[in-house]
């Protein structure tokens, strides 16, 4: 069942804040390729966050 985006986007911005709260600790421990890995991921995430156009015509 194909999900709205609406709801595509909440997951998104779910595992953007999954990413927060790794990046917090590999920042305590100073983790450089944990955060590395976090800069990729987020940049996935947010291109399919922020396409052009948008998964739906409003």
């Amino acid at each position: 069942m194909p999900m709205a985006e609406k709801e595509y986007n909440g997951n998104l911005f779910d595992q953007l804040s999954l990413l927060e709260e790794i990046e917090r600790v590999a920042r305590k421990v100073d983790c450089k390729e944990v955060l590395e890995e976090i800069d990729f991921k987020r940049n996935q995430i947010n291109r399919k966050l922020y396409q052009k156009p948008p998964l739906t015509d409003s």
